[in-house]
């Protein structure tokens, strides 16, 4: 009997031990995230008048200056145009991965289908980001390409034009180093080293040369307040670009060239929110602003055979009103962009805002629009009223335009439809 409790208790025993063995250790969550996101886009736009424009009049810039047939006397660019387009339809990726020397670690990359120059590449995949973040608890590093400094991803307008309210707000891609610190909860002062890629300007060499030939990027800084209803910065941006390494001639004639276009720049913004209504202003002032789809560049004078360079200053701002509305939504917007030219005289001016010849240029640009907002889960139709109007005159040798001035306008009518994901 008593060997049948000790066999009993032996096999309690080994049961109990059994069942405190330590269970497998789960499955390790994986780590890495991937987002899927983007936007299905149908524009339809028609315009009273020829502009200034990128893809098929997709984006419109400024009216063009009169064009005055010799034939029947009419202005050649006084005709209406309409297009359909759907390139502005986009695809991007977020993903996240294990944290990095304590820092979280994201990265985003984006294109949308408005190709990279006129004719066959519209359509094709365009390069918007490629960049990787590390967030610790009070700083940010991003590397890669991303929003010009200059572009406020929370303070630009909501209009319907794919413009994004170009001319009178900064604009394009580049790669950089972005160094953000939290200097309190609602604080953050940040630092930029940048070179252009995009919309770069005009002038002498290849696409980018005057970028690439300089060695130093260009630096941006500015401070930021972000409280609960009130989002507001200003900054200063620096620019060195170096168009040309010698002076273009050949055999005895050539001569190596150092000479910069060196342009300094200041900008603010601020942004109203509530329940109710998004009120959004931003105005900036600087020389060389082409990069940021600006009117202006820099003029350019040759002495002892090499060319010089001197930017043209450029003074652009904005407003932008909204109503916060989850089904209906309206806004206006209003827009204006002064050349103000240079402070020395040159022989050639590179930038934008030129006519065709360089004989005429842009002094100034205005814009107003309005639009309605009408939304529907992800769902959305913007029907949208642009008055876009330029004053063209004479080019002096300081960038400017003088002399008695000549108003343009155009009126565009347009339709958005999107279908987020």
């Amino acid at each position: 009997m008593k060997k049948r409790y000790l066999l009993l208790l032996a096999a309690v025993a080994s049961f109990k031990g059994y069942s405190q063995t330590p269970a497998a250790p789960a499955p390790v969550a994986n780590d890495y995230s991937i987002t899927w996101y983007g936007f299905v886009r149908t524009d339809y736009m028609w315009d009273t008048r020829k502009s200034a424009q990128v893809r098929e009049d997709h984006l419109n810039l400024y009216p063009l200056d009169k064009s005055i047939n010799a034939g029947d006397g009419k202005d050649a660019n006084a005709v209406g145009q309409s297009n359909f387009l759907s390139v502005v339809s986009r695809l991007g990726v977020k993903v996240k991965g294990p944290d990095v020397w304590g820092a979280k670690v994201s990265g985003t990359l984006e294109g949308d289908f408005f190709g990279n120059f006129e004719g066959s590449s519209i359509g094709m995949l365009r390069l918007r980001h490629a960049y990787a973040q590390l967030d610790w608890k009070k700083t940010s590093l991003t590397m890669g390409q991303t929003w010009y400094p200059t572009f406020i991803p929370e303070v630009f307008p909501g209009v319907a034009n794919f413009s994004t309210g170009i001319m009178f707000n900064p604009f394009g891609w580049a790669s950089q180093v972005k160094l953000k610190q939290n200097l309190s909860k609602d604080l953050s002062i940040s630092f930029t080293a940048y070179k252009e890629r995009e919309f770069t300007t005009s002038g002498p060499g290849t696409q980018n040369s005057a970028s690439i030939n300089s060695a130093i990027p260009s630096i941006n800084t500015q401070l930021q307040y972000k409280g609960k209803n009130l989002f507001m910065g200003a900054g200063v941006e620096i620019k060195s670009l170096q168009p040309r390494t010698d002076n273009g001639l050949t055999g005895a004639s050539k001569l190596n060239s150092t000479e910069k276009a060196n342009s300094t720049s200041v900008f603010g913004y601020g942004k109203y929110a509530n329940d109710n209504i998004t009120i959004k202003a931003y105005g900036i002032s600087g020389g060389n602003l082409f990069n940021m789809v600006m009117l202006g560049g820099y003029i350019g004078s040759t002495a002892n055979g090499i060319e010089s360079y001197e930017a043209t200053k450029t003074s652009a701002f904005w407003i932008d009103i909204a109503s916060n509305g989850k089904s209906v939504a309206p806004g206006i917007f209003f827009g204006r962009s002064q050349n103000n030219g240079a402070d020395k005289v040159g022989t050639v001016a590179y930038g934008r805002g030129i006519g065709v010849n360089g004989a005429r240029m842009v002094d100034n640009v205005w814009r107003v629009s309005g639009r309605i907002d009408f939304k529907k889960n992800k769902f959305r139709i913007t029907p949208e009223l642009e008055l876009t109007s330029a004053d063209w005159g004479a080019s002096d040798s300081y960038g400017k335009a003088t002399g008695a001035l000549t108003n343009v306008s155009n009126f565009r009518t347009m339709v958005s439809c999107v279908y987020t994901f």
